[in-house]
């Protein structure tokens, strides 16, 4: 009899569990206004094939669903979301089956902001900031300008995009270290050309003789972030111009998006 029980005790808790599941997994579904957004403002979207687009939706709604997105000074709209999905979900587009451990929640401020999370008063103050990972008491946290989101995916946009920036600094940080080396999603031979090209390259930006943006120089982990960016923004561009960086991170990322 107890043995009867058990069964029947463990069934039902299966059967709330799926329902649980379900409402969790269904609970941001992209409405047709939503996917106009997709289209309106994300070309990597626009470019897809149909079956890619319905696949760049799931991941969209999975991001949207496991990930909190605050307004700090601002009300959120679905155009922020959106926006800030989507600059997630391009970098890993390829990796079917690896999700954000390393963020629960995304704060957007009106603009740019400072190293104490201050988004008032006048850049000259130190107010230059446009997107932050958490570290420490903030850890699993991400800030972002709503200026420079919107700039990142504006049509007139150059080789910048904020949001793609700070979720490539998440994937580097994947490894547990945050150094420019994505040695998660690279193949561990390419490893060792990977550095040599980006010490390269960063002499040849110090020296002014690419056109890649200056902040790459900072330090390795911004220099894979900034030819990240360049790399989804303008594709055939960053070819043509730095063929071997373009062909390493396409065997970071496993994306050819120049084709």
């Amino acid at each position: 009899m107890l043995y009867i029980v058990v069964i029947i005790a463990a069934f039902m808790f299966f059967l709330v569990f799926l329902k649980k599941k379900k409402r969790n997994l269904t609970q941001n579904i992209l409405t047709d206004t939503q996917k106009q957004l997709l289209i309106q403002h994300i070309d990597y979207y626009s470019k897809l094939s149909d079956t890619d687009k319905l696949y760049f939706e799931d991941r969209v709604e999975q991001f949207l669903n496991a990930v909190n997105i605050e307004g700090v000074g601002l009300d959120i709209n679905d155009t922020d979301r959106i926006m800030i999905a989507s600059s997630a979900v391009i970098p890993i587009f390829a990796f079917k089956d690896w999700t954000y451990r390393n963020v629960t929640n995304v704060l957007l401020y009106p603009d740019t902001f400072d190293k104490d999370f201050q988004f008032e008063g006048n850049e000259g103050e130190g107010r230059n900031i446009m997107g932050m990972v958490g570290s420490g008491y903030m850890n699993g946290q991400m800030i972002l300008s709503r200026n420079a989101l919107t700039k990142g995916f504006s049509k007139n946009g150059g080789k910048e995009n904020t949001g793609i920036h700070e979720f490539v600094h998440l994937l580097d940080k994947a490894d547990g270290a945050t150094d420019g080396i994505p040695e998660g999603f690279l193949p561990h031979q390419y490893i060792e050309p990977w550095v040599r090209m980006m010490h390269q390259e960063i002499h040849k930006i110090e020296a002014g003789h690419s056109d890649i943006d200056v902040y790459a120089t900072t330090n390795e982990a911004e220099f894979f972030a900034v030819v990240s960016e360049y790399f989804f923004e303008k594709p055939e561009q960053f070819q043509t111009k730095h063929p071997e960086l373009y062909d390493m991170l396409s065997k970071t990322f496993g994306q050819d998006p120049a084709k």
